[in-house]
């Protein structure tokens, strides 16, 4: 079966906009790996902490024991992506994450800056060029 990739384009704030998308996809019962730029990590790491009072993401980043790795809901890591146990890769880098087709789902997070609109543009044909056509969700006609 293909993968189904989704773009998640005019994002606010990315690390805000993933913990949301995160807490829905857990509350779901799915498996994500997060692909996370270095700089990003610990405020998202952080983030998922605190996103809302009283609210935990379980989750586990890279260097953690395999143990809390196997068991955690969602994985964040700076590397290259791991399908094992997951079904859904969470893209927050500018570039097409490796092995992303060992995934049943890919969603590519965009904020509105025009560089990272310009490097999911060229994802964006990248996956078409490999058959996949993507899904567009343009969260800026989402809101209120």
């Amino acid at each position: 079966m293909p993968t189904e990739v989704a773009f998640h384009f005019n994002a606010p704030d990315r690390v805000g906009y993933a913990c949301r998308l995160l807490r829905k996809a857990y509350l779901k019962g799915a498996r994500l790996w997060v692909r996370v730029p270095p700089e990003e990590l610990d405020r998202l790491d952080q983030a998922l902490w605190v996103s809302q009072p009283g609210d935990f993401l379980p989750h586990s980043r890279q260097g953690d024991a395999p143990e809390l790795m196997r068991h955690s809901p969602i994985h964040l890591d700076t590397g290259a992506p791991d399908p094992a146990g997951r079904q859904v890769l969470v893209n927050l880098c500018g570039d097409l994450a490796p092995g992303w087709n060992g995934f049943a789902r890919v969603i590519e997070v965009v904020t509105q800056s025009e560089e990272d609109r310009q490097l999911a543009r060229d994802r964006w044909r990248t996956y078409r060029v490999q058959g996949v056509e993507p899904l567009r969700h343009d969260l800026a006609s989402a809101a209120p």
